[in-house]
């Protein structure tokens, strides 16, 4: 699997099925697991917002921005479940909360759409610089996937940036509602930097396999910090927020398990069942 093939999550099971795919290394796996973990939470999080958005127009944007993440965490799912003999929906469907990796960050409600767009904004800069990193991958999968993954988020972030200019140069209430949104999310934005016991095993097994997250902080604090200037607003000088527990290591958020509640009835009270 090249990283120019056009794949489906059906496509990377079927070559692993063939044997056209090696399956995923068991550390390779886990680290895949984790920026699964973000991608399905979030996209489950942009969902809310379907007919909730201010305008018509952003409900369609932001549903589509949803499946391209839920997408994102089929492919990485997918892949991680060939090490395990797992499908892409045990995976999402059927491990309880402890079992997850995502960041505080992406589990946050953001109810009021000023949380919603800072949230999007810190994720997508992220995720730009992630799948920019991962196209270069020594894994094909991974490499297959950052190199489809990063033309979507290129979008994502356009978007999250341009209602960020259009609130921040809009009224005086707008103005002041994005910069109390950014000052909430700021203090979750580091936890996408961490260097975890998933991504450096990932490293020492396939070298090459995996990205660095906390080399990427300084290059995605600068672009935030441009597009954060650029809309008349300040860069929040908040400390990062203090977990009791290291990043991704079984730790989560109070909000982790209503998401869950919300996501997995369906499957959990008819397993095996198709549609």
């Amino acid at each position: 699997m090249s990283v120019g093939d056009a794949i489906t999550a059906e496509q990377i099971a079927d070559a692993v099925t063939a044997g056209d795919q090696a399956p995923a290394s068991p550390e390779v796996a886990a680290y895949a697991l984790q920026l699964a973990d973000d991608s399905l939470i979030l996209a489950q999080r942009l969902g809310w917002w379907i007919s909730r958005a201010p305008e018509m127009e952003e409900d369609i944007a932001l549903g589509n921005i949803a499946l391209d993440i839920l997408g994102h965490a089929r492919f990485l799912y997918t892949y991680a479940g060939t090490a395990w003999g797992r499908t892409e929906d045990e995976l999402a469907y059927f491990r309880d909360e402890e079992e997850f990796r995502s960041t505080r960050l992406v589990e946050h409600p953001g109810q009021d759409f000023g949380h919603a767009i800072a949230r999007q904004l810190i994720f997508s800069y992220y995720a730009a610089e992630l799948y920019t990193r991962l196209s270069a991958s020594t894994d094909p999968v991974l490499a297959a996937v950052a190199d489809k993954a990063v033309k979507e988020v290129a979008y994502h972030v356009d978007h999250a940036t341009q209602w960020l200019l259009r609130l921040g140069l809009g009224t005086d209430e707008s103005h002041a509602r994005i910069q109390d949104a950014l000052n909430i999310m700021w203090p979750y934005k580091d936890e996408l930097f961490a260097d975890t016991s998933a991504a450096l095993a990932a490293e020492k097994a396939q070298p090459g396999s995996t990205v660095t997250a906390s080399a990427m902080k300084d290059a995605v604090d600068d672009r935030l910090a441009a597009a954060v200037r650029a809309a008349g607003l300040q860069v929040p000088e908040i400390t990062a927020a203090a977990f009791f527990d290291a990043p991704r290591e079984g730790g989560f958020s109070e909000y982790r398990g209503y998401i869950l509640a919300e996501m997995q009835p369906l499957a959990r009270r008819h397993p095996g069942a198709t549609w």
